[in-house]
Parts: structure tokens; C-alpha cells; sequence
């Protein structure tokens, strides 16, 4: 993008913000630590919001290392007002660990006496900064011509046409500070800040799109669009793999089929000798009815024959006499 376009249309962007939103200050009086832990609380919220959680830490805790020693879930619980206030008590708690393993203290206004290169660089190693914290402190604390720009204001400047995707990518706008002076970085970047918290707080609502469409009417294409209400379809595909599963296992069944029929003629043989001893059995059964012995003992009748033939020989031999 040519740069004479880039700055007419950040130009633009300054026209517009200015109209629509009023400049806040913070306080000039504050340590380097102190306006590293305000960043942390402000990036994605406004500033109001923003100093009534700092306050809130600095009075309710004890001093810092005990705000580092806290959990996340009880620093979210502080940092309720916020936008984001998880994400912000992951900022805030990080920071701050990486603060005293890196210093053993929490005193940093010795970074201020460095020169600007160092401190920034000493700044930007600190685990949970970004590059909004690290643009901030930048400007508030060691003096250097930086403007915060956090998530929601790059996109903003994506959608009309500052930047481009892979800018936006590497969390920067390039000629933003060659555009605003100075001696209005404060001021101008309290106004893009805003811009930006209303992006990052609702990118689908009807105050960003008037907004940005009111600096660039031609980006409509590009403003962020509602994930469709198709989308939870996804779930379809993983049912396919699971219908595919049982197909597999269904030769299982089939094998274990086989065998069961091996053993079917193996229960045949046996049958066989069954059937054979089962006629056996009758037969011998049967003759018992004709080896009836009571007909024998009607027998006794016939020996009555002999008592006849007795008598007969008795009388034989009384005829001699």
C-alpha cells in the first residue's frame, strides 16, 4: 500500500474517532511497575473500567507480591469490571512473576535511567506482555513515541483498508506514528483505544459497523461476519467413521460361525449308539409277561395224578391177598 494512501486514510480514521469519542488521560505520576500492571487491566477494556480495577488492587492487596501470589480465578474475581478479566488476570499474574524472577524485586524505574532500546527490549522478554503493554509503557513511562494498539483496533484498521492481513498478523500499523505527531500520541491513542474496545467488545454489533463504514463506505465486504448457523454440521463426519466400525466387526460374527457348524456332526455321532440302545432296552422289557410263574404253580393240580395211580398199585396189591 502506498504510503500517501495509508496515512490519508489513517487521516480519516483520526477524523471520524474524534467525533465520536472524547479523549481520557491517565495520571502522570505513576512508577513504570505501576503503569505495566495498568496495561495489563486496560488493553481490551475502556479506561474508566481500567482504573477503577487498578485502584482496586492497589488498596485491597497487600502489595504486589501478594497480587502475584494470588490466583487467577481470585484476580479474575478482582478484575470483573474488565472485558476480558481472565484473560486480563493471566496478563496481570504473568507479568509480574516474570517481573520478580527477573529483577528479584519490583522496583523498575532503574529501566528508565537505560536507554530507551534496552528497556524496551527488557520490557517486551516479560512472560504475558503484548505488544499493546509493551507500546504503553513505552509512552507513558520512558518517553518514546509509541501508540497502544491492541487486537480490536487492528482489526478495525484491517477492515478499512489500513493494513493488510499480513500487517494486522504481525501486531503493528506501519506509518501510525509518522502520521500523529508527538505531542498528540497521548491523546490520539486514547481515542484509537476505544475504537478498538468497541471492536474486540462487539465486532457484530451496529455502533462498529456505522463506525467503520463511515470512514471507508467501500468495506462492507470486509467487516466481520457471524459464523453461519450451519456450522455445528461437523458432527455428520465423525458419525461416518463410526458407521464404517461395525462393518468391520461384522466378520467377526460370520467367523465364529464357521466352527459352530465344525461341531454340529460331531453331536450327530453320538445320537446314533442312542438310538440303537433304545430298541435293546424294549425287547428285553417284553419277554417279561410271558415268564410268569404264578401259571406254574397251578401245576399242583396234575400232582394230584400220581395220588390216583398210588391208589390203583394199593389196590393191585391187595388182590393177592
Amino acid at each position: 500500500m502506498a504510503s500517501k494512501n495509508r496515512a490519508a486514510l489513517i487521516t480519516k480514521v483520526l477524523k471520524v474517532v474524534k467525533k465520536h469519542y472524547k479523549p481520557t488521560a491517565p495520571p502522570k505520576e505513576r512508577s513504570l511497575l505501576e503503569n505495566l500492571i495498568f496495561s495489563c487491566c486496560l488493553e481490551n477494556s475502556l479506561h474508566e473500567p481500567a482504573e477503577k480495577v487498578f485502584h482496586s488492587l492497589a488498596t485491597d492487596y497487600f502489595d504486589w507480591n501478594e497480587v502475584r501470589v494470588s490466583t487467577i480465578r481470585e484476580l479474575s474475581e478482582a478484575l470483573k469490571p474488565l472485558n476480558d478479566p481472565t484473560e486480563a488476570a493471566t496478563r496481570l499474574k504473568r507479568v509480574l512473576q516474570s517481573v520478580f524472577e527477573t529483577h528479584y524485586s519490583f522496583d523498575l524505574e532503574p529501566l528508565k535511567k537505560q536507554n530507551i532500546g534496552v528497556a524496551v527490549k527488557t520490557i517486551e522478554k516479560y512472560n504475558g506482555s503484548t505488544p499493546f503493554i509493551v507500546a504503553y509503557v513505552t509512552q507513558q513511562s520512558l518517553g518514546g513515541h509509541s501508540i497502544p494498539v491492541n487486537q480490536g483496533l487492528l482489526e478495525s484498521m484491517r477492515v478499512v483498508g489500513v493494513v493488510t492481513d499480513a500487517e494486522a498478523a504481525k501486531g503493528a500499523v506501519p506509518g501510525l506514528e509518522r502520521t500523529v505527531p508527538k505531542n498528540k500520541g497521548v491523546e490520539t491513542g486514547s481515542l484509537l483505544h476505544q475504537l478498538g474496545v468497541e471492536m474486540h467488545r462487539s465486532p457484530y454489533g451496529p455502533t462498529i459497523r456505522k463506525l467503520l463504514l463511515e470512514i471507508e463506505p467501500d468495506a462492507k465486504d470486509n467487516l466481520p461476519k457471524r459464523p453461519k448457523a450451519d456450522e455445528p454440521a461437523p458432527p455428520e463426519p465423525v458419525k461416518a467413521p463410526a458407521a464404517v466400525a461395525p462393518a468391520k466387526t461384522a466378520p467377526a460374527p460370520a467367523k465364529a460361525a464357521e466352527p459352530a457348524k465344525k461341531p454340529a456332526p460331531k453331536k450327530e455321532e453320538p445320537a446314533k449308539p442312542a438310538a440303537t440302545k433304545k430298541p435293546e432296552k424294549k425287547p428285553e422289557k417284553k419277554p417279561a409277561p410271558p415268564a410268569k410263574k404264578p401259571a406254574a404253580k397251578a401245576a399242583p393240580p396234575a400232582k394230584k395224578k400220581p395220588t390216583t395211580a398210588t391208589a390203583t398199585k394199593k389196590l393191585v396189591k391187595k388182590k393177592p391177598r
